[in-house]
């Protein structure tokens, strides 16, 4: 019964999906069809013929105790003795047959076989072949698959290919992402320009005296199209474009990641004017000293060695050095002084213009329905990056495939937003009557708390099938604007509506559930937060007890360190608790005036599963009898 809603948080609570890196392949290279089977196949196949030339048997063996009995019999013939081995022919029940035994030294062997007439011979047998089999061919085995398991650890088939670099070089033919791929960062965009024209134009600033920045970091939450912008920058000034992930510096070797930067960096200048784009930079550049335990020597040098080529980079020399990061309070203090990354690049969230146009992308080679807007997908989609968006409009169109229609219709759009938005429908989940009952009377309580205070957002819709992990309902909230700041009342509002559920349980049933728990824990950290950071507190006043300083797009995994007395912590904890108190019995007023209401809607959602928001609003309009 987890509430599963999209409405815009405070300003922290938006931003979700990570942009997948470009693994494009290096042009003109193929992949090879070979696997590891097919060696070893072969080594079987050689150990085999080895074992059948070198100790092929004949059909006999008999112990010379046996052999020297047949000689006294005169049972043996056409004998050929070796230093190892003596074989022949002998007598037995069944005709004479092959035998073979093992040379003893028997001085007395030749004199018994001349009594007896017997005819021998001797040999000596020669073993290169053996030893060739045996040795030699084992070892040019052992050193192609050494070999062949250094070409799978670097670019090429040489130990001395440790140090090149690994980034994907991009012709300028090659590249087809241009600032019109790009929507949604005019801001972004802009400040970007500017490299473009000095790659175009270099003299128009070399001529005043002015230096292009030697390096361009983009910081940004996960999705928002860091690496497209990259690219597109790289297209519009239509040069070549370096492309490397910031963990393919580090290798198990010291001293490799260092080498990797220093041949980067020169292929670059052979290749002026370029780009060079380093993804990921956090992976490489995290600042120095955090963790002397757990410090990383070769990450520390191939950071020096970064660090050393920007400060020996000569900024008119045609190469400008992008990075892309979106942990940028983990980077190195150095990477970011002036001279090195001197501008920063925010790629902030779209708002619902940005989105629309965002969604005019991604939806060039998606077959619409008439019924489709895309300004309408935009409003009901606030926080959304670029990588949201675009897998939105491809579960659209799978879901359209899916049910064999020749066109992407609207329905199937809200459907896959409402799958981004709380997980995959699962209808095959079981649940008793008395469970669905709970669910059910649980998000009519979020939703009538919702449409019965004035700052909540719109009730978009309700549903009983259960989704995702743990989800066996949710209420879901859109706003009709994009919303930056929250005032104090706005957070209240909230806070009711997020009781509304929990008040719902108690009023009808008597008592309560645990399906409140995620309900409960997103109260307890609004609370919290008006409370320890924005200075919403009437007992505490206008300070703020948070001193950690948070990006505005990632919540920091460290925990925050406490600057204040065990009495003043003793009050943010009653704080906390007599806000979530007061929305508690406020939620419970508003739900005891509706009562009728909230059983008229819960009864509707039992019997339908899913409530749009046309049918709240009928049921909320129409008056008590």
């Amino acid at each position: 019964m987890k509430k599963s809603q999209k409405s815009p948080p405070d300003i922290r609570d938006l931003l979700r999906v990570k942009e997948p890196p470009d693994r494009g392949r290096k042009p003109g290279l193929k992949k090879t069809s070979f696997t590891i089977w097919y060696f070893v196949i072969a080594f079987l196949i050689i150990l085999f013929i080895q074992h059948y030339l070198v100790t092929k048997k004949t059909e006999v063996v008999i112990p010379y105790s046996d052999f020297k009995e047949l000689v006294r019999e005169g049972k043996v013939s056409d004998l050929t003795i070796t230093e190892e081995t003596i074989t022949g022919k002998m007598e037995g029940p069944k005709g004479t047959v092959n035998f073979q035994t093992v040379r003893v030294a028997d001085p007395d062997l030749v004199k018994q076989l001349d009594a007896k007439q017997i005819k021998y011979t001797g040999k000596v047998e020669s073993k290169w072949l053996t030893n060739i089999l045996s040795w030699i061919l084992p070892l040019v085995l052992f050193i192609f698959f050494w070999r062949f398991l250094l070409s799978r650890i670097g670019p090429e088939t040489s130990v001395m290919s440790f140090g090149k670099s690994r980034a994907k070089i991009y012709a300028e033919k090659d590249k087809k992402v241009t600032f019109m791929d790009v929507a949604g960062i005019d801001e972004a965009k802009e400040e970007l320009k500017e490299v473009v024209e000095f790659l175009k134009n270099p003299g128009k600033f070399q001529r005043l005296g002015g230096k292009i920045p030697k390096g361009v970091l983009l910081v940004g939450a996960p999705g928002t199209g860091k690496t497209l912008l990259a690219k597109a920058v790289a297209g519009e000034a239509n040069v070549p474009f370096f492309s490397i992930s910031g963990s393919d510096f580090v290798e198990m070797f010291v001293g490799v990641g260092a080498a990797r930067v220093r041949d980067l960096f020169a292929q670059a200048q052979n290749h002026a004017p370029c780009i060079i784009f380093i993804d990921e930079l956090d992976a490489l550049g995290k600042a120095r000293g955090v963790n002397p335990i757990g410090r990383h020597d070769e990450q520390e040098q191939t950071l020096n060695q970064l660090l050393a080529e920007m400060d020996g980079f000569d900024p008119n020399t045609g190469v400008i050095i992008m990075a892309a990061t979106n942990r940028p309070e983990i980077l190195d203090p150095a990477l970011l002084r002036p001279g090195r990354f001197d501008r920063h690049v925010v790629v902030d969230r779209p708002d619902i213009v940005g989105r629309e146009e965002i969604l005019k992308i991604h939806t060039r080679n998606v077959k619409l329905a008439p019924d489709v807007d895309l300004k309408v997908i935009a409003s009901r989609t606030p926080g959304f990056v670029g990588a949201d968006l675009a897998n939105i409009i491809n579960e659209a169109a799978l879901l359209a495939a899916r049910k064999n229609k020749d066109a992407v219709e609207m329905s199937d759009i809200e459907e896959a937003i409402d799958r981004v938005v709380a997980g995959l429908e699962k209808k095959r989940r079981l649940m008793s009557k008395k469970e669905k009952e709970i669910v059910a009377f649980h998000e009519s309580g979020h939703a009538i708390v919702a449409s019965s205070v004035p700052n909540a957002d719109p009730v978009r819709r309700i549903s009983i099938i259960p989704r995702g992990v743990s989800a066996l309902g949710y209420t879901l909230q859109l706003p009709t604007e994009d919303r930056y700041l929250m005032t104090r009342s706005e957070l209240l509002d909230r806070l009711a509506v997020l009781m509304g559920g929990r008040v719902a349980e108690e009023l009808i049933f008597g008592e309560i559930s645990t399906g409140a728990h995620n309900d409960l824990q997103r109260a307890t950290d609004i609370a919290t937060s008006m409370v320890k950071e924005y200075g919403m507190s009437e007992t505490l006043g206008y300070v703020s007890f948070e001193k950690e300083k948070k990006p505005l797009f990632l919540s920091s995994p460290l925990p925050s360190s406490r600057e204040y007395s065990e009495e003043t912590a003793r009050k943010i904890d009653e704080e906390v608790k007599k806000i979530i108190d007061q929305t508690h019995r406020r939620a419970k007023e508003i739900l005891e005036s509706k009562k009728e209401k909230l059983e008229e809607l819960a009864r509707f959602l039992l019997e339908k599963e899913v409530v749009e928001e046309s049918d709240l609003k009928r049921i909320l309009s129409q008056k008590n009898e």
